[in-house]
């Protein structure tokens, strides 16, 4: 019987009538004949009222037990829907990450996954059960509960559908797929039929949030087709997955609004800092590096450790063209810098990505602007 993973996320879980109707597409899906493995986010804003509540505590939360906290809220919403399967009459099992078998380094707050044992997975499919998994978090091999970052759940979906060699994986929000730009920010950002995994890992990397960066990674490495779509509408969706290499096609415009840019002469001291607090940069562009904050629990702590070794730019925003070929020639980059309507703080230009730092109080006018350049033109 195949085995199908899907994935709802906090939007999708947020309160009891939603857990209810994710329960009846999983019974739905479980009728067809499928084995049915669903992986959950925590309710609606619990991890940030989670954080909220460890920052009344302290500036600076430990991070061994921030995680602690953290993975209580995916607790809570994988048993609410074994819950609510029991009552559709489906025999379901809830486990939590590393009852599941998700094996991790041992990065605190932002760990990555380093193997698969699904071991309890397995028997309880053999005998009929629907399994829900504990996104977002696992265990490290010295025994210590981890946690993967935002947007984690995505991986573990990923990593699980890889380990048990899945029919397909669903990635279910609030939104029918993968759009050009978000369209929250932009009205008329479009639905994206089918990308690659490396322009869906670019769009991540750059801010995009319907997807995260590191389960497209694993995606890509195994060879999984993720299919992104709504939950509470029938819609087509977007598949991510292997495709042919294609001639300049730009798939979509992304922010990334809460960025540090710090630069120091001391790289490896500067680089120290940063992993001590959690804040590892995504990239480095010649001597800056560019800190997403979205896994930094700890701000005031790490700007007083950077300050006597490097300078920090604060107030920044990345507003970033991804698409394939989008950096072989300067045409796609004079055209960026035109639209923008202002001089960016920073440029830098990858075979897939034109990015540029801007004022955070002007980055989504200048989505829309580099939307309207590169997507609503074409």
């Amino acid at each position: 019987m195949a085995i199908i993973v899907q994935k709802y996320g906090g939007s999708s879980v947020a309160d009891v009538e939603k857990i209810r109707g994710v329960a009846a597409r999983v019974a739905q899906a479980r009728a067809g004949g499928k084995q049915v493995v669903v992986v959950v986010s925590a309710m609606g804003d619990t991890t940030d009222e989670l954080l909220a509540l460890a920052r009344k505590v302290t500036d600076d939360p430990h991070r061994r037990e921030l995680d602690m906290l953290l993975t209580a809220g995916e607790r809570i919403s994988m048993a609410l829907l074994g819950m609510a399967l029991h009552a559709c009459g489906v025999d379901a099992v809830s486990f939590t990450g590393s009852q599941s078998g998700i094996i991790t380094d041992g990065a605190h707050t932002n760990a990555r996954i380093v193997e698969v044992r699904p071991v309890r997975i397995l028997e309880a499919l053999e005998r009929g059960k629907v399994v829900i998994v504990a996104g977002y978090q696992g265990v490290s091999r010295e025994k210590e509960v981890t946690t993967l970052g935002r947007g984690g759940s995505d991986t573990t979906a990923v990593a699980l559908a890889a380990a048990l060699d899945a029919e397909v994986c669903e990635i279910c929000s609030d939104v029918d797929g993968v759009f050009s730009a978000d369209p929250r920010i932009v009205a008329s950002a479009r639905r994206l039929s089918e990308l690659s995994h490396e322009e869906m890992q670019e769009l991540a990397l750059a801010g995009a949030k319907v997807l995260n960066a590191q389960a497209v990674e694993f995606a890509r490495d195994r060879g999984i087709t993720i299919h992104a779509r709504s939950t509470f509408q029938s819609g087509p969706g977007s598949l991510v997955r292997k495709t042919a290499a294609r001639e300049l096609r730009v798939s979509g415009v992304a922010l990334d609004p809460e960025i540090l840019v710090v630069s120091g002469s001391d790289r490896a001291a500067l680089l120290d800092v940063l992993a001590a607090h959690g804040a590892w940069p995504r990239e480095c562009w010649d001597t800056r590096a560019i800190v997403p904050l979205e896994n930094v629990h700890g701000l005031p702590a790490l700007l007083e450790a950077l300050r006597p070794i490097a300078s920090v730019e604060e107030g920044l925003a990345q507003v970033s063209v991804v698409g394939t070929g989008i950096g072989a020639s300067k045409e796609p980059l004079d055209r960026a810098r035109r639209a923008l309507g202002q001089e960016p703080r920073g440029v830098l230009v990858a075979p897939l990505r034109i990015a540029l730092l801007v004022p955070r109080e002007d980055a989504k006018e200048c989505v829309r602007r580099l939307h309207a350049e590169f997507v609503e033109r074409t």
